[in-house]
């Protein structure tokens, strides 16, 4: 992965929306659209992810609800998200303990690659 591809970091915590936003990161990840970086090491201030999240390259965030933690580790360390995407925002509810339905899958990849070609857009019109 080039050291110039965003990062991006998501939740992972117990409902069907968080599993849907790590598995999506996951997805660009081995799509090699993103490098997916460890949000609990950034929150926990393990420096080496910390460094890396404040290397001032761009950086996603993926959050299942409206706690959107993983974006609130990243403001902890004073890095700024964009895009930042809250699933549950998209009209997804949250269910505890479930696994995420493929329609919300469907939804959640649509929106999530359509805010990504925008970014791309805006990142390639800024150099």
């Amino acid at each position: 992965m080039k050291s110039s591809s965003p990062l991006i970091y998501s939740c992972s915590g117990c409902s069907n929306v968080a599993q849907l936003a790590n598995d999506l990161a996951l997805d660009l990840d081995q799509n090699e659209l993103a490098e997916m970086s460890c949000i609990v090491g950034v929150g926990g201030g393990v420096a080496p992810l910390v460094r890396l999240a404040r290397s001032g390259r761009p950086v996603i965030v993926l959050d299942g609800c409206s706690l959107q933690c993983s974006k609130m580790c990243l403001d902890k360390v004073g890095v700024k998200p964009a895009p930042a995407m809250t699933f549950n925002k998209l009209g997804l509810r949250k269910r505890k303990g479930e696994k995420y339905l493929a329609e919300e899958y469907d939804v959640a990849k649509n929106e999530l690659m359509q805010a990504y070609r925008e970014f791309i857009s805006n990142t390639n019109d800024s150099k």
